[in-house]
């Protein structure tokens, strides 16, 4: 079985096999959520389009990492493959990232595709080096679809990840989203040889390994659970769950959880 379908053959062995291994509606007998204050409300998802091959990449990786160290935002590096042909084939890339990128830019409409691209909340693109540019990107989108934004906990407890969404506002105009799992690898160092980066050797943050949908979210309260080890990678250590309209849309809940 190849890595990079690991998450979406596990959910759909699952799925096909068992209705125990994973459940989604208010009879699930999942625990509540672990005591203790609620998390930190995710104000913005930002997904770091980069690569190896691409010299002006660096400087947004090392940014990507400020943002990270933020306990309001998800900050996600998704390396692409379409730089490879430039002399270095980059480790951490996968063509999902380069489809998921692409498939922004067909929703936005505006055809922009480069690196380093982040794009914020599902909603905005800007250029990844630029700080103050993404801020102003956060600052923009955070308000938009304030009544499409759903609660999300997401927990482990005894090998099971706990996925608990929230319903719809009233007002809301969704009424539907895709529900993503995905695996992170907190960091990785890279000693390139070769191509536009070569002597360098460049850290990534929280690189996303494998993302895939893994149910419908329909405007009601739901419940997900999910054996841990159906989804983990030797590499990974924590994971992210991102509730997005349609496959490329507004991102309106998110969390993360560990793995270890």
């Amino acid at each position: 079985m190849r890595r990079r379908t690991l998450i979406a053959s596990a959910l759909f062995a699952l799925l096909a096999g068992s209705s125990a291994g994973l459940a989604a509606d208010e009879h699930v007998a999942a625990g509540d959520p672990p005591g203790g204050p609620d998390p930190v409300p995710i104000r913005a998802v930002l997904e770091l389009f980069t690569s190896q091959g691409c010299s002006s990449c660096p400087p947004a990786d090392a940014l990507l990492k400020t943002f990270a160290n933020d306990p309001g935002i998800i900050a996600l590096s998704l390396p692409v493959d379409y730089w490879d042909y430039l002399g270095w084939k980059d480790t951490f890339a996968t063509a999902r990232n380069t489809e998921r990128q692409r498939g922004y830019a067909k929703a936005r409409g505006d055809g922009a595709i480069y690196t380093p691209q982040v794009v914020v909340n599902g909603l905005s693109h800007v250029n990844g080096s630029n700080k103050s540019d993404i801020e102003s990107a956060i600052e923009s989108t955070a308000g938009k679809g304030s009544k499409a934004h759903v609660p999300v906990r997401f927990w482990q407890e005894k090998n099971t990840l706990n996925i608990l969404t929230g319903a719809a506002e009233a007002g809301s105009s969704i009424k539907e989203a895709t529900i993503w799992l995905g695996v992170v690898q907190e960091s990785g160092t890279i000693e390139i040889k070769q191509g536009e980066n070569a002597g360098r050797s460049i850290t990534y943050t929280n690189i996303l390994r494998d993302l895939a949908p893994i149910g419908l979210w329909k405007g009601q309260t739901m419940r997900i659970q999910i054996p841990r080890g159906a989804v983990m990678m030797p590499e990974t250590q924590k994971s992210v769950v991102l509730i997005q309209e349609g496959r490329a849309g507004p991102i309106i809940g998110a969390a993360w959880a560990a793995l270890w």
